[in-house]
């Protein structure tokens, strides 16, 4: 990955968690820059970190900008993508009774993500008690997805290198089951009112979250 490809990386990550709603599969780009960096074990640590430092940013731009002026304008934009205020409002009541604690854990739950920055303003957290909470839970988060994509970005290498076209098709297969599989688990989603489709096509798209999402009970994604 070049310099100007991780630029671009490091500006989608920034307005997305600025609060843009981008029609993008987060976790999924993460996975893609982690196994595009495959073997470079220098050149990944650095995309990393950058891909973290520049989330870290948008998400204190979005809380700071939940908590101004722009408040209601932005309540009415996340209700048109399926995040309610009464589901705003239980994750607030979560995050007042368990601080930066509560911010992580969150952060990290697929199916939860996106509603945590707007709430944790709505509970009127201090900005000293949400910005541990945002690096704790985005940092494992994006971790653990650009960590997954750097280590099988570096088998699947190899077993390209050594079978060819064969491990094409396997991972085309693997692929399409993935995408049925979201389809499947976003239909019984969508009809327990667990969560909303356009938050599961952005934050928790990939595989690991699609079964992590369909484990969740509706209390656990809704509050």
């Amino acid at each position: 990955m070049d310099l100007l490809a991780v630029l671009g990386l490091v500006v989608l990550v920034l307005v997305k968690e600025a609060g843009v709603p981008l029609p993008v599969p987060g976790d999924l780009v993460i996975i893609g820059a982690g196994a595009s960096l495959a073997g470079d074990l220098p050149g990944a640590g650095s995309a990393l970190a950058a891909i973290l430092v520049a989330g870290f940013i948008g998400a204190s731009i979005q809380f700071l900008l939940f908590r101004s002026a722009l408040r209601r304008p932005l309540l009415s934009v996340l209700g048109r993508l399926g995040v309610g205020e009464s589901r705003l409002a239980g994750l607030s009541d979560r995050f007042r009774r368990g601080g930066a604690a509560a911010v992580a854990v969150a952060r990290m739950t697929p199916g939860v993500r996106i509603a945590v920055i707007p709430a944790a303003a709505i509970a009127t957290l201090p900005f000293a008690v949400f910005l541990p909470g945002i690096v704790a839970g985005n940092g494992a988060f994006v971790t653990a997805h650009f960590g997954l994509g750097f280590l099988f970005g570096a088998y699947a290498r190899a077993a390209i290198d050594q079978y060819g076209s064969y491990v094409v098709l396997v991972i085309a297969a693997l692929a399409v089951l993935a995408v049925v599989g979201w389809l499947i688990v976003r239909a019984i989603r969508r009809r327990s009112g667990a969560a909303d489709t356009y938050e599961c096509w952005t934050d928790c798209s990939c595989p690991a979250c699609v079964v992590l999402l369909a484990g969740q009970r509706p209390a656990d994604v809704a509050p």
